[in-house]
C-alpha cells in the first residue's frame, strides 16, 4: 500500500501552519514552522505572486488531506460518499473524517498524534466494543468504547500521550477514562464542535469543477 515517508514537517512547512503531524514536537521550538516559516525547497523563500482561487481551494484540500493523514484516492473517496448524503457536502465530509478510529484514538489522547494513532491501531493495541480492531480506517458509531487491550496497557508511548491530556480538553462528543484506559465515542459531532482550522468549503469547490 502507498503511503507518505518524507519527512512529516515538510507538509506543515508547506502548508506555512502547524498540522500537528510529529506530536510532542509540534509543541517545542524544534517544530520547523516556528523557525522556518516558509516552504521547502529553493524557492520557498522568493518573492511569490498572488495565489489564485483554484490555488486556495488545493491548499485547502491538502491542508485537510495531510492532517487527517490520508492519500488522494482515498480523501477523495471520501468526499464521493458525503456528495451522496442528504445535506451540506462539506460538513458531512468533515464529520466522517472524524468519526475514523485512528483521528479518535488521537482525539482521546492515547497517541501523540493521527500517525501514531495509526501505528498502534496496526499492530493490534486497540479495540471496538471489546472486539480487537486493527483497521484504522473503521467509521465509530455513537455508543462505540475504544480500549486498549491488556497487553497494550503498560505501553509507554500510550502514557506518556495520556500525561498530556487534560480534562477540560476533551471534545463534548467524547468520554474517557483514563485510570481503566478507554473511552466512548457518544456521538456524531457537530462541525462546531470539531477544531480543525480549514475552510472545508472550498474543497467542494475544487472537486466541484
Amino acid at each position: 500500500m502507498a503511503r507518505y515517508i518524507d519527512a512529516s514537517c515538510r507538509l506543515c512547512r508547506r502548508e506555512r501552519q502547524k498540522l500537528f503531524l510529529k506530536g510532542t514536537k509540534c509543541f517545542t521550538e524544534k517544530c520547523p514552522v516556528e523557525r522556518r516559516n516558509y516552504p521547502p525547497g529553493p524557492h520557498g523563500q522568493s518573492r511569490r505572486q498572488k495565489v489564485s482561487e483554484y490555488g486556495l481551494q488545493l491548499r485547502e484540500k491538502q491542508k485537510i488531506r495531510r492532517m487527517y493523514g490520508l492519500l488522494e484516492t482515498q480523501f477523495r473517496n471520501y468526499f464521493e460518499k458525503s456528495l451522496r448524503q442528504t445535506g451540506r457536502t462539506a460538513e458531512i465530509l468533515v464529520k466522517t473524517l472524524e468519526r475514523r478510529f485512528d483521528n479518535v484514538v488521537y482525539r482521546m489522547g492515547f497517541a501523540p498524534s493521527r500517525k501514531t494513532a495509526r501505528q498502534l491501531i496496526l499492530h493490534g493495541h486497540f479495540s471496538i466494543n471489546s472486539k480487537p480492531v486493527d483497521v484504522p480506517s473503521v467509521l465509530l458509531k455513537a455508543g462505540d468504547v475504544i480500549g486498549v487491550n491488556e497487553r497494550s496497557k503498560k505501553l509507554e508511548v500510550i502514557h506518556n500521550s495520556m500525561k498530556r491530556m487534560k480534562d477540560s480538553s476533551m471534545l463534548p462528543w467524547l468520554s474517557l477514562d483514563k485510570a481503566n484506559l478507554n473511552g466512548t465515542f457518544l456521538q456524531v459531532p457537530e462541525r462546531t464542535d470539531i477544531p480543525l482550522p480549514a475552510n472545508e468549503q472550498l474543497v467542494v469547490e475544487l472537486y466541484s469543477k
